[in-house]
């Protein structure tokens, strides 16, 4: 839940950035799990929820 706050108190340009590292992040880790195993395969699902959290709060803020 500590991350639902930070989010609403992210200025526009830092969730544009924030996002745009994410889905790099996201990325990166599809990658290395599809080449070998990751320790722990749930982050992903922590990150694709993450990247969904911001890309919430700019369509609410209507930044697109």
């Amino acid at each position: 839940m500590a991350s639902k706050n930070i989010v609403h108190e992210m200025t526009d340009q830092e969730l544009l950035k924030k996002v745009k590292d994410d889905k790099a992040s996201f990325n990166k880790l599809k990658l290395v799990h599809k080449a070998s195993a990751l320790d722990n395969p749930i982050q992903l699902r922590f990150k694709r929820r993450e990247i969904a959290r911001l890309l919430t709060e700019i369509n609410k803020r209507n930044l697109k």
